[in-house]
């Protein structure tokens, strides 16, 4: 038999979760991996699209502990042959209110708990660590000195070269058609080349998540949610060391990239689109550029920056990230379908928190008793309570437009 013509897990996604669920399953010690990716190359998707930042602070120790295992993922893969081009530069986030600086200190408080080493530091010291960027008028600066940023393909690659290493199959170009069932339980995945016996599948679609769910019966509400951000053309004074930055309070984000400035951010009136409006065979429709938006990005920001615009831009990067109403990944098998495992609704911490997301998807699939923070991320929260589309889709876009809420 081909050898592509069976294995015990089928991955469905080569983006950044489904490559790096791939790794941490065959770092465990399970090889019989086989993951199916529709377009040319792992990563080409909404993967690329990835600002790229990583953060740590949370508001919650699980959330952190998850995260600082992604960096510590970042880590190991940057001393491999394949790079995810890891910069660990640090990162800035910088309060402009009272109110915002008393949520730092409830922040420092959770990583400290967490073990996460964080500091507030004044504004002698944020200027140190940013020279061009103003703070006489911020009321408090939170330093994460272990955060920092990758190239989203080049983690994809990286994740794809040592699972490969590690005995992992990828078949790309590979369209899923359908997903076969023997005694309820998940027994074959049908491609438009041909159909792969397996005991286990797992969902990491990406915006095409609700789409492979559908194929076992199950309706789960993953919407995507469109984001964008530009990259400048070089700027003097901008260097690859310079630390990350996040202001809440503009929900404004941002890096240096290739010399330029990358600046992102989350958008108060969001717009999403119902998976169910296109068809699994395609991506959700393309994302036309909102100028409104992204020159609203940068005059924000010039405030603090003041050569920050108007600067001619050298690239915009927009996708669909996907969004859950209660914000929470979709992570473990379903009690439904034996042997049908989600690995999405990342609420944008696709990549950033792909090595964590691994971490999950382990423990959901071998512990007896998993964590409660794992349960509670589990498909049967969606299919076995009545939800209805108009207010999911409502709740998804808020947790989008409330990003940065206090």
């Amino acid at each position: 038999m081909d050898a592509n013509r069976s294995a015990e897990f089928v991955i469905i996604g080569g983006g950044a979760v489904g490559v790096g669920c791939a790794y941490a399953m065959a770092k465990s010690g399970r090889r019989d991996i086989l993951l199916l990716e529709r377009a040319d190359h792992v990563g080409q998707v909404t993967t690329s699209q990835g600002a790229g930042l990583c953060g740590q602070v949370r508001d919650a120790v699980d959330r952190i502990q998850l995260a600082m295992h992604s960096v510590a993922t970042f880590r190991e893969l940057q001393q491999s042959e394949v790079k995810p081009d890891w910069h660990e530069v640090g990162s800035v986030r910088i309060a402009l209110s009272d109110r915002r600086a008393e949520e730092f200190k409830r922040l420092k408080t959770a990583s400290n708990a967490a073990g996460l080493e964080v500091h507030l530091i004044d504004s002698t010291e944020a200027k140190r660590l940013w020279p061009l960027m103003h703070f006489n008028s911020v009321k408090s600066v939170l330093w994460c000195p272990t955060d920092g940023y990758m190239t989203p393909r080049s983690v994809a690659e990286s994740y794809r070269h040592n699972a490969a290493a590690l005995g992992v199959r990828f078949q790309t170009a590979t369209a899923v058609e359908g997903i076969e069932r023997r005694q309820g339980r998940v027994s074959a995945v049908r491609t438009n080349l041909g159909r792969i016996e397996c005991r286990h599948v797992i969902n990491a679609a990406g915006a095409n998540a609700f789409h492979i769910a559908s194929l076992v019966g199950l309706e789960l509400p993953i919407f995507p949610v469109r984001h964008e951000y530009f990259v400048t053309m070089p700027m003097a004074g901008l260097t690859p060391d310079l630390p990350c930055f996040r202001i809440p309070e503009w929900t404004l984000y941002g890096r240096i990239r290739d010399g330029g400035l990358l600046l992102g951010g989350w958008e108060p009136k969001s717009i999403s689109t119902d998976p169910r409006s296109f068809s699994p065979d395609n991506e959700p429709p393309p994302v036309v550029t909102d100028w409104t938006v992204l020159n609203s990005f940068e005059s924000k920001f010039s405030t603090l920056f003041p050569t920050a615009g108007p600067v001619e831009k050298s690239w915009v990067g927009k996708g669909w990230p996907t969004f859950t109403p209660d914000g929470r990944f979709i992570i473990g098998e379903s009690s439904q379908v034996p042997g049908f495992i989600m690995a999405g609704g990342c609420n944008a911490h696709g990549i950033s928190g792909s090595g964590g997301i691994g971490r999950l998807l382990l423990e959901s699939m071998s512990d007896v008793d998993p964590s409660p923070y794992v349960r509670s991320l589990s498909p049967d929260r969606f299919t076995q309570s009545p939800w209805d589309w108009d207010t999911a889709r409502r709740n998804a876009a808020q947790v989008y437009e409330t990003y940065y809420g206090v």
